[in-house]
Parts: structure tokens; C-alpha cells; sequence
């Protein structure tokens, strides 16, 4: 393996599906090794993805030297969580993995469960939320959280992207026994470029994966009573995919809000925020959620909620955040942030320099790569 604790890294990273704010993070973190020198990988699900994932991946691949590997991987239990942990200790073995890095749920489990009877190689663990969402009283919390227990002596590290997650993770699971570190998600230099307005917009854009946990419920019915100033009612257009997609577009219907609610599929961030005036993150649960910041450093104003490690990102701006599932109090935010716009952009310019400050790509995975090597020099 030579000498990797200086040379060139070999790395695997591992996910389940490739979308959202997930596979943004792996992304980024992919683009900025392959630019240190080190080689990289990816692990995929074969079984799951969006519109756009085809095209995400292969925009990716010329920064994965390694090659873009599809395995099946279920969304909560299945034929592959058995077949699949094999498969990636084959592929570990034969491309002379150094570093298994695990995101999400299933990625970690993956890449833990591969390190066993693979002593070249160490695992880390990035949780993005995943199994810090499962209630400890559900039977299927209980499940992956014994199994976090029992994956910890072949985690080499884990790294939380919030110091929410960390603090969650240790009431849920238990205080890690392993080396542990915060690092926030990053953003690159061209996301600060404030993205115009379009003529036509919409008052609202939603930019996320259409589920229960990401608060599109709330945040359609927040959109019963809304106004603009010249009382009109207010217009919501919604990006993105997912398992409530149905869901959602029945209870648009019933509350008759089909005519001014766009339902326009997976697109990207950035086009995105042109088509509305406000973004509107109304997540029930999150940890650190890149829309936010992708969304302040295009200088869009933000609604959010007060959820997981968003404080971290408007750290003192935080007076305006929301409690989560709250439709009444979201529709008030709303209407405010029509009636007023002046305090809502004074609010965003200030979270811009906190964010252009404390959320960068490079610092982001300098810090990963720091741990990646104390990994390697553990006995």
C-alpha cells in the first residue's frame, strides 16, 4: 500500500441513493480529493434514484478514478444488506482501498461491515441525519441503532456535520468510542454568486425530496391563506421527487391549491432559485441541510425551521426560525416576508457573511483528508 499516511490516498466513498444534500456532500468531497491527488470511488445503489441521477453520476465519474459501482442497497431492509457488505470488501480488496467512508445509514453500515476481515483498510462514518432520525421507541430505531452499537470498533472515526448530530447521536446510541470531529458541509467559490430573480417567478420555492420529514405538508397547508400585497393569492413552485410525491399532489387537489402550486420534479438548486422570490425550508427534522446554505449564499431570502444543525448555519440570526410542523406559524413568516421584504434581505445579507466565512468546500475536505490520515496511523 506504500506509505499513505504522506502519498496518495485510495479512497471508496459509499452511499445508498444518489440525491439531495447526501450526494451533494459525497460530490463535493469527491471533486476536492480527486483535485489533492487521491484516488476515489463511488458506491451506489443499483435499486434507486431520481431523474437526475443518471446525469449526476456521470458529470461525477471523470473525479472518480476508481469507477462508479451500482450495488443494491434497500431503503430499510433486504436481500442486499447481505449480499451487498461482501460485495464491497471484494471491491475494496481488489482496487487496494485505504479509506471506507460511509454516509448515511446504509453507507456506514456497508462500509463498517466491509472493514471486517479487511484489516488494510479503515472506515469512517458520516451519519447526514440517516439513523439519527429513528426513534429510539420505533422496532426499526431500535434495529439500526443496536447495529451502530455494534459497528463501533471497526469505526475509525466518526464525522458529524453538525454538533447537532454529534449531540444526538450520543443520546440515541451512546457516547462514540471512537475519535469523532464536526465538520461543516462546504460550499465552492461560484455559489456565492447571487442568483437574479426571474420576471415571472413564483412568491415561494421548495427545493428538496418530496417526503413527510422534509415538512411539504405543513408548508401546503401554510399556503391556504397567504396573500401578496396586492391581494392575490400567493404562488409555491415545489423541485424535487420522492416516495410522498402522490401524497402531496392528492392534498393539493383537496385543498384546492392545484392552480398555484408547481409540482415541477428534481431539478437543480441554483435554476431553481430564480423561479421563486423565497425559499422555504420547512423540514421537520434535518441535520445540516445544504439547501439553506446554498439558498443564503445565492442571496435568496430563507424561511426555515428551528430544526437539527440549521442554528449552527444562523448562528445569531436565529430569532426568526420556526418551530417545525407548525403550518400557522409558517404561513405568518410567509405573509411577513411578502408584506415586508427589507427586514427579510437584511436577514440574508447578514447570514451571507457568516456563511461565506465558516461553510467552504476546501477547508471542509482539508479537515476530512486530516482524519482520513490519523486513521491510517491507527494500530
Amino acid at each position: 500500500m506504500g506509505d499513505p499516511q504522506r502519498g496518495k490516498l485510495r479512497i471508496l466513498q459509499i452511499m445508498r441513493a444518489p440525491v439531495g444534500g447526501l450526494f451533494r456532500h459525497v460530490a463535493d468531497l469527491t471533486r476536492a480529493l480527486d483535485g489533492m491527488g487521491h484516488e476515489v470511488g463511488l458506491v451506489v445503489d443499483s435499486l434507486a434514484g431520481d431523474a437526475q441521477t443518471d446525469t449526476r453520476l456521470a458529470a461525477l465519474a471523470p473525479h472518480a478514478k476508481l469507477g462508479v459501482h451500482r450495488l443494491p442497497m434497500p431503503r430499510v431492509l433486504g436481500g442486499g444488506d447481505l449480499t451487498t457488505p461482501l460485495a464491497v470488501r471484494r471491491l475494496a480488496r481488489k482496487l487496494d482501498i485505504h479509506i471506507l467512508h460511509g454516509h448515511g445509514a446504509k453507507g456506514g453500515f456497508y462500509a463498517r461491515l466491509a472493514r471486517i476481515g479487511n484489516s488494510r483498510a479503515r472506515a469512517l462514518y458520516t451519519p447526514h441525519g440517516g439513523v439519527l432520525h429513528f426513534s429510539a421507541q420505533s422496532t426499526s430505531g431500535r434495529l439500526f441503532h443496536r447495529l451502530e452499537r455494534w459497528l463501533m470498533p471497526q469505526t475509525a472515526a466518526i464525522i458529524f456535520e453538525s454538533a447537532f448530530a454529534r449531540t444526538t447521536y450520543s443520546r440515541l446510541i451512546g457516547p462514540p468510542t471512537c475519535p469523532v470531529a464536526v465538520i461543516h458541509n462546504g460550499l465552492s467559490p461560484d455559489e456565492f454568486v447571487p442568483v437574479e430573480t426571474a420576471p415571472d417567478a413564483d412568491d415561494f420555492v421548495f427545493v428538496g425530496e418530496l417526503r413527510e420529514l422534509k415538512g411539504i405538508f405543513p408548508l401546503v397547508e401554510a399556503m391556504t391563506g397567504v396573500t401578496r400585497p396586492d391581494g392575490s393569492p400567493a404562488t409555491l413552485v415545489m423541485a424535487g421527487d420522492g416516495p410522498d410525491r402522490a401524497t402531496l399532489a392528492a392534498r393539493l387537489a383537496e385543498l384546492g391549491l392545484a392552480p398555484r402550486v408547481k409540482l415541477v420534479g428534481a431539478q437543480p438548486a441554483r435554476p431553481m432559485f430564480a423561479r421563486g422570490k423565497i425559499v422555504v425550508v420547512p423540514s421537520l427534522a434535518e441535520s445540516l441541510p445544504y439547501i439553506v446554505l446554498e439558498a443564503a449564499a445565492a442571496q435568496k431570502p430563507v424561511i426555515a425551521t428551528n430544526v437539527g444543525g440549521i442554528p449552527e448555519i444562523f448562528a445569531g440570526e436565529t430569532d426568526g426560525l420556526l418551530p417545525p410542523g407548525d403550518a400557522q406559524a409558517l404561513a405568518r413568516a410567509m405573509q411577513e416576508a411578502l408584506d415586508a421584504p427589507h427586514p427579510a434581505h437584511e436577514r440574508m445579507m447578514r447570514r451571507l457573511a457568516r456563511i461565506e466565512t465558516h461553510f467552504a468546500v476546501g477547508p471542509m475536505a482539508t479537515a476530512i483528508e486530516v482524519l482520513y490520515r490519523a486513521a491510517l496511523a491507527q494500530s
